[in-house]
C-alpha cells in the first residue's frame, strides 16, 4: 500500500507519529562517534538537565550554542531502572525524553541555557511539544542544587503572564535524581540522520527557529 502514497501523504502521516522511528538497523557502534569528548573531559565540565520534547531536537539545540561542549540524549523523571526507548515511549515510566547538557561555566551561565531552554521550546503546552505528545515529551527542567533551582524559578516567574504567553508555564521544575543515557543511535541523531523525514519536518525548523531568535548565543559554524 505504501507504494500507492504520495510522498506527501507519507510525510505527513510520519511527522505526526511520536519521535519514535529511527532507523532500527543503524547499529550503536556507529553511533559512537556522537560522543565526541572523552569521558574525561566530560567530567570536567558543569552539567544541566533539560527536558522540551523528543531530545533529538532539544540536543541539537544546545550543541548549537557557545560554551556547551556536549549534549547527550537520555531519560530522566521516573522510576523505571534501565529504561529503553520503547517503554519510555509507551508513556508508562514516568521518565521524559531528557538532554544531559555539558557546558563551560566559564563561557556559557547556566541562567544562559535556562534561557536557551524556554526560547526552544513552547512551555506552556502541557505534556508534549507538537507533534509529540504524552507524558514523556513534558516540559521539565531537572535541578541538581539551590542555585539552579532559584534560577530556573526565577526565570519561569518573569516570563509567567508575560506578552509572549497568553497561557499558564507548564514547566515542572523539580530535582535531578537519576539520568539513564539513551540507546547509541539516538545520539546526534539529527546531524547523523539528515534526511529522517521527522528531522527535516521538525528537528531542522526548531532549531532554525531558535537560531535566528538568538544568533549572539551561537557557535560560530552556526
Amino acid at each position: 500500500m505504501k507504494t500507492i502514497m504520495t510522498f506527501s501523504i507519507l510525510l505527513t502521516s510520519l511527522l505526526m507519529m511520536m519521535c519514535s522511528t529511527p532507523e532500527q538497523n543503524q547499529q550503536d557502534e556507529i553511533k559512537k562517534e556522537a560522543h565526541a569528548l572523552s569521558q574525561a573531559q566530560l567530567d570536567k565540565l558543569s552539567t544541566a538537565y533539560f527536558a522540551s520534547g523528543c531530545f533529538w531536537c532539544v540536543e541539537a539545540i544546545f550543541e548549537s550554542v557557545k560554551g556547551v561542549e556536549e549534549a547527550v540524549s537520555g531519560y530522566a523523571g521516573g522510576k523505571e531502572q534501565n529504561p529503553t526507548y520503547q517503554q519510555v515511549g509507551a508513556g508508562k515510566t514516568g521518565h521524559t525524553e531528557t538532554v544531559k547538557v555539558y557546558y563551560d561555566p566559564n563561557v556559557v551561565s547556566y541562567l544562559t541555557l535556562v534561557k536557551v531552554y524556554y526560547g526552544s521550546h513552547d512551555p506552556t503546552t502541557v505534556n508534549g511539544q507538537h507533534p509529540d505528545y504524552g507524558s514523556q515529551y513534558r516540559s521539565v527542567i531537572f535541578y541538581q542544587n539551590e542555585e539552579e533551582k532559584i534560577t530556573a524559578e526565577s526565570y519561569k516567574a518573569g516570563i509567567e503572564g508575560s506578552d509572549h504567553y497568553d497561557k499558564p508555564i507548564a514547566t515542572e521544575i523539580v530535582p535531578f535524581v537519576k539520568f539513564w543515557e539513551a540507546e547509541g543511535y539516538h545520539q546526534n541523531y539529527e546531524k547523523l540522520n539528515p534526511n529522517n523525514p521527522y528531522v527535516l519536518g521538525v528537528s531542522v525548523p526548531r532549531l532554525k527557529k531558535f537560531q535566528a531568535k538568538y544568533p549572539e548565543l551561537l557557535k560560530e559554524k552556526h
